[in-house]
């Protein structure tokens, strides 16, 4: 029968906020699974102790979490979502007729209070614990990877300058090596480096954003770009390091005293690591084997276009330590030069008489040269893992880990794009929904293993009343 419904919004009514909402809404697996009462604790010495009382720092920080956790970029819009998102109020403590905190609020205690100070990096440490004292993560295999952020500037509104690069840290090992296979060879060694000497090149930078880097890689784009390096654990994809960098940086650069910070900060006994081929550099195959690690990283081939013959083709003889190319005649070791690389040469009157003389080489001089690094054989190590049943799984595993989370912290929260400019507030962004993520799946996976717990011991009951 046709019915019209009469409207009913002007009347009165007696409800509990409790009961509106859903059993299994994510915010109610948040509450029961997550302690936030650490943030107090943490926040304490932030506060004055004279002065108008303060908004609940917990309340706060909810408020943030809301919107990583649902994409809501804009403060603004998050406060108008939680006046009428009844969930939201509900999760922060607030009544139907409460009135919400202004955005303001927010962002003030972002750029003031918060700032330079390490509360995010130490909400995001404490949340990975709760996840560890859950059985959530395991530390024992560990996937890391980089995505990139678009910088919040104009990619011509840039200048060139000068950049002073910092000494990597593992020049002072490789000097060493150095001198040492140029003594095997009995040749004198290299004058001492300054390493603490920086090197100067030329970049550009961005007038509107001067922290990020500028950056082109094969259909990423080209601009300004910050990288967020990521680390998850391999049990349930827990992140648990977060760090952001330049564009400009190379992916290689921060990761072993990334990989020690979380040794260091969680106690994790790391047994093996699967990377990005972005990570297959002689000093990180190097680091790995000084700690005992298992690592899988992917070889990618480099080609000179206009040589047929490649750098593959040619065979290493260890025992006599020479290069033998496709047609079988030796190339010699010659010199080892700073950057740690051993240069074999050939014979330039055999190669002027060899058939395959242009598909080898393009030097005026008709000899190709060779060069190994001091270090390739940690690098030979890691190619020979990634053969094992172990390095298959890993480097398998790797993309249903950290490529996954790219994936969600991009397309449900909101990391595609960077929401501030600056690194210290880049890196709050990324920390933030790092943490929004865990916590999200911390509270699923718990709720899963209760109510399949809870299941168990209904049947139990059902089928053994007595038991």
């Amino acid at each position: 029968m046709f019915q019209r419904q009469e409207s009913s919004q002007g009347q009165m009514e007696f409800v509990c906020i409790e009961e509106l909402v859903p059993a299994d809404h994510l915010l109610r697996k948040i509450e029961t699974h997550i302690k936030f009462a650490f943030i107090y604790n943490m926040t304490k010495d932030l506060y004055s102790d004279i002065g108008r009382p303060c908004l609940d720092v917990v309340v706060l920080f909810k408020m943030m979490l809301i919107g990583y956790l649902f994409g809501i970029r804009s403060e603004r819009r998050l406060e108008q979502e939680i006046k009428v998102n009844v969930a939201y109020r509900w999760f922060l403590g607030l009544g139907l007729s409460d009135p919400v905190p202004d955005h303001s609020t927010i962002s003030q205690n972002r750029r003031r209070r918060f700032k330079g100070s390490p509360i995010f990096q130490e909400i995001f440490d404490e949340i990975v614990r709760q996840a560890m004292a859950s059985g959530l993560v395991g530390g024992d295999h560990l996937f890391t990877d980089s995505t990139h952020l678009k910088a919040s500037a104009n990619r011509n509104r840039r200048e060139v300058v000068e950049f002073e690069q910092s000494p990597r840290d593992y020049l002072g090992d490789l000097e060493v090596a150095v001198n040492e296979e140029r003594q095997n060879h009995d040749k004198k060694p290299l004058k001492k480096n300054e390493s603490g000497k920086s090197q100067s090149r030329k970049i550009k930078k961005s007038l509107t954003d001067p922290e990020s880097g500028y950056m082109y890689r094969d259909r990423k784009g080209e601009g300004f770009y910050y990288l967020n390096h990521v680390t998850t654990d391999g049990r349930f994809n827990i992140v648990t390091d977060v760090h952001v960098t330049p564009g400009n940086v190379h992916d290689s650069v921060p990761y072993l005293k990334r990989l020690d910070h979380q040794i260091k900060t969680f106690g994790f006994d790391v047994e093996a690591v699967s990377l990005d081929a972005g990570y297959n550099t002689a000093p990180i195959c190097k680091g790995l084997d000084d700690r005992c690690i298992f690592g899988v990283i992917p070889h990618v081939r480099t080609r000179r276009k206009n040589l047929k013959i490649q750098k593959r083709h040619f065979k290493y003889d260890k025992e006599k330590d020479i290069y033998i190319c496709p047609e079988g005649h030796e190339l010699c070791y010659r010199t080892t030069n700073r950057t740690g690389s051993n240069e074999y040469i050939s014979n330039a009157k055999i190669c002027s008489q060899c058939p395959m003389l242009s598909e080898c080489t393009e030097l005026q001089n008709k000899v190709r040269v060779i060069t190994r690094h001091v270090w390739q054989r940690y690098r030979e190590q890691i190619r020979e893992n990634i053969l094992t049943p172990l390095g298959k799984y890993l480097r398998q595993k790797r993309r249903e880990t950290v490529e996954r989370s790219f994936a969600d912290a991009k397309e449900l929260h909101g990391l595609r794009y960077a929401r501030y400019r600056g690194l210290k507030n880049v890196t709050e962004q990324c920390l933030m929904t790092a943490i929004a993520m865990n916590i999200k799946k911390m509270a699923r996976h718990l709720s899963s293993l209760i109510n399949s717990w809870l299941r168990k011991r209904f049947l139990i009951a059902i089928l053994h009343p007595t038991t």
